[in-house]
């Protein structure tokens, strides 16, 4: 895996959920969070992961709760909020679930407490947040991909960080081992109302 880190450095992963889900499942492959955590810890002194994502509240079975649950248990710090669901002007059923206000105060939050961000995304949007941190004196990687097609990650973006880390070199050290299919959760069944996307498709990201 390419970035630099220091054996000494407090380090902390932001993870959006949505974004992430999306990338991974572009390259083809499940994440197993358990490795996943494994890999940042062997990298730098952990100091902590964040998971960030909406959940549909009045759904009597939200399929992405056992994956939180999972997550809430096994050393992740869960950041959710209910979504907000809305009529497009074609009369279309939308749901909106947008954790970047979320993630920007947390990170703002955590800086004084950390030399090393680590943020799970390809959002164009966290350019600002990015470079705000920097001017701290933290050092920011970017994980996304750009691999896909279209590319997950926006360029400013991936400019602004210090490091970007492309997902697929990680996919070897972070995939799901398909036979672990049944023993722990690492993406979960669709919810959108066509029911083909995964958990996080039916999310509609605002600018």
């Amino acid at each position: 895996m390419k970035g630099n880190f220091y054996e000494n450095e407090r380090v902390a992963l932001f993870i959006d959920g949505a974004n992430l889900y999306s990338a991974a499942r572009a390259l083809g492959f499940d994440i197993d969070y358990r490795r996943l955590l494994k890999v940042f810890r062997e990298k730098g002194r952990l100091v902590r992961a964040y998971y960030y994502t909406a959940l549909v509240e009045d759904q009597e079975y939200s399929p992405i709760r056992p994956l939180i649950d999972w997550l809430d248990y096994n050393g992740y710090t869960m950041v959710t909020k209910p979504t907000k669901e809305f009529t497009d002007a074609m009369g279309r059923r939308k749901i909106k679930g947008n954790m970047d206000i979320e993630l920007a105060i947390d990170v703002l939050e955590m800086a004084e407490h950390l030399d090393h961000v680590i943020l799970f995304s390809g959002d164009g949007d966290f350019r600002r947040l990015v470079e705000a941190v920097q001017r701290k004196g933290l050092r920011v990687s970017v994980v996304s991909t750009i691999k896909s097609a279209p590319p997950m990650v926006a360029d400013e973006l991936r400019r602004q960080a210090d490091d970007f880390i492309e997902l697929s070199e990680l996919a070897p050290l972070i995939a799901r081992n398909p036979s672990e299919r049944a023993a722990r959760p690492a993406a979960a069944p669709s919810t959108n109302d066509s029911l083909e996307d995964g958990p996080h498709e039916h999310l509609m990201r605002t600018a």
